[in-house]
Order: C-alpha cells, then sequence, then structure tokens
C-alpha cells in the first residue's frame, strides 16, 4: 500500500467517525429535547389538576403589576361566597355563549380575523372567551402586538385543558379570582372592598356590573373614580344581564350547588 492509499484508507475512516459523531449528537439533542418537552407537558398536567381544587398561587401578571409598581391586592374567595351578580355581569359582559362553547368562540374569531378592526387592535385579537382569559392569566402572560400571536398556542393548549379537567364553574370560579379589576387589584373580593366596602357576595347587580365594566383595561378604565368608559359601559351590561336572567344554560353554570 502507498502513501496515497494509505491517505485515503484514513480520510475515509475519519469522515465515517465524524458522521456518527454527528448521528450521535443530533441523536442526543432530540432525546433531550424530547425529555424536556415531556417534563414541560406532564407538569402542565399536574399543575392544571392542582389547580382543579387549590387557587394559582401567583400569576406573570400579577407578578408584572407588583414590580411595575401597582402593588398586589387579592383575596381569592370560593363560588359560594361570590356574588351571582358578579357571575351574570362576567357572562353579559364578556363571554354570552360561555355555557355552551367548548373554549372558543369561533364565529366570533372568524369575525375578528377577517372583518374590519380597528387599527391598534390585532386581528384576532377581541375574540377571547372566558376559558381563554383564564389560560392566558393563569398560565401565560399578557403581551402585545406580535406577542399576543406567539401566545396564542399555548393559550389554544391550556383552554381546551381547563375545559376538560375543570368545568365550566370551576373556570368561572378562577376567572372571578385572578382576573385585574382595577391597578394592582386582582379578583372580585378585593375590588368588591376596595370599590365598595363589601364582601363580593353581598355585591349588587349595580356594582357588580361597574366593576366588570373596567374590562379589558381596568388600568385604564377606572371603577372610582368612575371613568367615562364605565360610566357608559355598565348599562349596557344591566341589560344584558335582564336578557340572560333565567336562561337555563347560564343558570346552569352560576348557580350555587
Amino acid at each position: 500500500m502507498n502513501i496515497y492509499q494509505s491517505y485515503l484508507r484514513n480520510l475515509i475512516i475519519f469522515a465515517g467517525s465524524m458522521t456518527k459523531k454527528k448521528k450521535s449528537g443530533a441523536g442526543k439533542f432530540l432525546k433531550y429535547t424530547f425529555r424536556i418537552i415531556l417534563t414541560l407537558f406532564l407538569s402542565s398536567i399536574l399543575y392544571i389538576v392542582v389547580c382543579k381544587w387549590v387557587e394559582p398561587p401567583i400569576t406573570i401578571t400579577q407578578l408584572g403589576g407588583l414590580f411595575g409598581g401597582y402593588g398586589l391586592h387579592r383575596d381569592y374567595v370560593g363560588w359560594n361566597n361570590i356574588s351571582r351578580n358578579a357571575k351574570l355581569a362576567a357572562i353579559a359582559s364578556e363571554d354570552q355563549l360561555f355555557p355552551e362553547h367548548g373554549g372558543f368562540d369561533w364565529k366570533a374569531m372568524d369575525k375578528s380575523l377577517n372583518g374590519p378592526h380597528k387599527k391598534k387592535r390585532i386581528a384576532g385579537g377581541g375574540a377571547s372567551t372566558i376559558s381563554q382569559q383564564v389560560a392566558k392569566n393563569v398560565f401565560l402572560w399578557q403581551g402585545s402586538g406580535w406577542g399576543r400571536y406567539i401566545r396564542k398556542v399555548p393559550e389554544f393548549y391550556f383552554t381546551q385543558l381547563i375545559e376538560w379537567i375543570w368545568g365550566k364553574r370551576r373556570i368561572m370560579e378562577v376567572y372571578l379570582n385572578v382576573i385585574e379589576m382595577g391597578p394592582g387589584v386582582y379578583g372580585i373580593e378585593a375590588a368588591s372592598r376596595r370599590y365598595f366596602h363589601k364582601p363580593a357576595i353581598a355585591l349588587s347587580r349595580t356594582e357588580a356590573a361597574m366593576i366588570i365594566a373596567c374590562l379589558p383595561n381596568p388600568k385604564k378604565f377606572l371603577v372610582m373614580p368612575m371613568s367615562k368608559r364605565v360610566r357608559w359601559r355598565y348599562p349596557q351590561i344591566m341589560e344584558q344581564m335582564d336578557n340572560l336572567e333565567g336562561d337555563e344554560d347560564v343558570e346552569a353554570v352560576i348557580r350555587t350547588p
């Protein structure tokens, strides 16, 4: 074997070893990636199951408000300690198909995506159901602009899971406990005590409508002192509450067991 043949053989051996290393490296990368995805998936399922009975200890939105200088005022309460008026007002204002849909209002989503929309609102940004709002507020982040589009994928995942695992009543209970209802004020109990100096169970129809009217921008649409938007919006919510009163599907969700 001359020197050229020896060189060629060594070159082939070296190339073969490098190919094996590349395959080995790619295999390890895929293996670790799979493990990370599986761990995140199982952890998310476990956390959702736990939150079926336990209130979320903290959320990204609440942390953002705390470090943003708004403070953190909240007081989680159980289903039986929330006024029926607050539950009805939330459905009347935010998601009248909540008792019927499986987490998504596809018609409203299609209208938001394909219909005319305001320049400051991205397509699809105004069709979130109560279930989607819970998924966003408990497990994800608020975001703006393109960040909303990125969030939609995990939001779809968490929305579907809480519909399957929690059910409507638990989704509504968590919603009324974690949603921001004023700068640094989270949940209907904290809002009720802040604005009306009473527990959430004692809220009247008018008071419940006023609080819900601050959504979807509670830092801008203030309950007290009452902003123009809240003053304009809460009578509309009360009218819709009257329209939904006695609806069998709505009553099935909001009644005390």
